[in-house]
């Protein structure tokens, strides 16, 4: 049990504390061990927090200095339906034709090609030629979808 212990605390943990981990272990003092290690993993995760904490407060602040200083005097105009400079000249709740639905399928496809491209590109030395392939494999379905959508006439605008 502590061999195993030992290996895996020496993989995932960083050098400065295998040096204290080492010198409890001497000691057999497990519990300042575990401490030592708790600590050095909150010292790693300090700036992540203190990032967080400065966001959460920074937007908290502006969004509670904007309620209070924006002026709430809502009148006719303002509560009026507005559409690009327009009088609203039916309602909102109109059925839409399924190509906009399509399209914006189709958008949503390819930018997440595109996401899953980035990491792909930058690790490509890392991950060899089986995640050469792979990723080929990928784009290769994703054309043949987008053959098939073309061919079916889902892209054509009327």
């Amino acid at each position: 049990m502590t061999r195993h212990f030992e290996r895996h605390m020496t993989k995932s943990v960083s050098s400065r504390f295998k040096k204290d981990y080492d010198r409890a272990l001497g000691t057999g003092n497990f519990e300042k061990a575990e401490r030592s290690k708790v600590s050095v993993i909150l010292k790693d995760y300090l700036p992540i927090f203190i990032f967080m904490g400065i966001a959460v407060g920074l937007s908290s602040f502006i969004v509670l200095l904007s309620y209070l200083r924006a002026p709430l005097k809502p009148d006719a105009e303002k509560l009026s339906s507005y559409e690009c400079g327009f009088e609203a000249f039916s309602d909102a709740r109109i059925k839409f034709d399924v190509r906009f639905y399509l399209i914006a399928i189709l958008f949503i496809i390819f930018d997440l090609e595109v996401a899953f491209l980035f990491p792909w590109a930058i690790s490509l030395r890392e991950i060899g030629t089986s995640g050469f392939w792979a990723m080929m494999i990928f784009l290769g379905i994703l054309t043949v979808g987008f053959i098939y959508e073309w061919k079916k006439g889902a892209l054509e605008w009327e």
